[in-house]
């Protein structure tokens, strides 16, 4: 027996008011632009274009946008199914393409869709550092954002005569009779307190004020010194060249190169200074840090203050083997070859015997067990 294909005019639950859809449309907007902002900065500071620039100061900054990146990220989850709840009555409508610009609407909502459930999902299991996928994220999660935001901004463009006039106030005579279920005000603020909820549940990993109600935030209570450790020396493969009485420091520049040993490095000026650590992740944790200020090492070493440094690692096979710190971060006397962590000496999961450490740069930039530093 066949069963018949509801008609879109049967949903009449006030979810389905092209007013809740509009409404919650626009917060989802804000929430997703955010995100993708954010994910833009994160992505140009880590591959950054020669156009590009981004300062070492102040020391936070990254800690707030990738810390809204995520924080947003989140917001967006219980944004997107409110909001197709709202409108997959349209699904049921007839004919199914009305028009050119209808076809493009509904090509832009599987797009946007596809993409934004991507992103959104993919972005989660980032946080959780859990891969069940065969691809780079961060290459691939960067590709499907401008997909993302731009069914957007196509979507936006085409139903914003919708949108105008539902987001219009209207007067009590143009108000819908009540119909049964829960009301349209009742499913917004049933939306916005779960937006809510999921917001505070998370947000603990990068606002300190609240890890004490965030029961889902990650990472700020694990790690050894105080500080989370997102990779591990055994991981990498380091824990004996790390330790090994043979290790050098080799500072390479137009004078030649210079070799340290650690009692060397320890014995050069030290500064100490209260720095952030923010990951790609979404969490952030501020620590006391102690070591020689680059600046120093490059004018003790032949190198002005200033000049782009690579810096390299001990470890080989991973991605994030070296990194460069240009000349913004070199010129900074907050920018560190670190030797201590909140007064003890780098555990080796930290970096030992030295690492980089630089006011507002991601974590993964913050090289650990550093060999070399090469001035460019």
């Amino acid at each position: 027996m066949k069963l018949p294909v509801p008609d879109e005019k049967q949903f009449t639950a006030p979810a389905h008011n092209e007013r809740v859809t509009s409404k919650i449309g626009l917060a989802l907007a804000v929430t997703f632009t955010t995100c993708f902002v954010t994910g833009l900065i994160s992505h140009l500071i880590q591959h950054p274009p020669s156009w590009f620039f981004w300062p070492s100061r102040p020391v936070g900054l990254y800690r707030v946008t990738q810390g809204l990146h995520v924080i947003s990220g989140v917001a967006s989850i219980p944004l997107l199914l409110a909001k197709l709840w709202s409108v997959y009555p349209k699904l049921f409508g007839r004919p199914l393409v009305r028009s050119l610009p209808h076809a493009v609407e509904r090509l832009s909502i599987l797009v946007l869709s596809g993409s934004a459930f991507f992103e959104l999902t993919t972005g989660l299991l980032n946080v959780a550092q859990n891969y069940p996928w065969g691809f780079y994220f961060p290459q691939v999660h960067y590709a499907v954002a401008w997909l993302a935001i731009g069914s957007i901004l196509v979507h936006v463009a085409v139903k914003l005569p919708i949108i105008r006039r539902a987001l219009t106030r209207v007067t009590a005579e143009e108000e819908p009779p009540p119909a049964a279920g829960l009301s349209r005000r009742g499913f917004l603020l049933t939306t916005g307190l779960t937006t809510g909820v999921a917001v505070v549940a998370t947000a603990g990993a990068t606002v300190p004020f609240l890890r004490g109600v965030s029961g889902l935030a990650w990472k700020t209570s694990k790690g050894t010194q105080n500080l989370p450790v997102n990779r591990t020396a055994a991981a990498a493969g380091v824990t004996q060249s790390a330790r090994a009485a043979s290790w050098r420091l080799a500072v390479v520049t137009p004078r030649g190169t210079a070799t340290f040993s650690l009692d060397e490095l320890r014995a050069l000026p030290q500064t100490t200074a209260e720095l952030p650590i923010a990951c790609v992740e979404g969490w952030s944790q501020s620590a006391t840090w102690r070591g020689i200020s680059l600046p120093t090492l490059l004018k003790a070493t032949g190198a002005q203050p200033g000049t782009t440094v690579r810096v390299s690692s001990l470890e080989r096979s991973g991605l994030y083997g070296s990194s460069v710190l240009p000349g913004e971060h070199t010129a900074d006397e907050l920018t560190l070859l670190a030797l201590e962590l909140n007064g003890e000496v780098l555990d080796i999961d930290h970096g030992f015997p030295c690492r980089i450490i630089a006011p507002n740069r991601p974590g993964v930039l913050q090289t650990k067990w550093v060999t070399k530093l090469e001035a460019l």
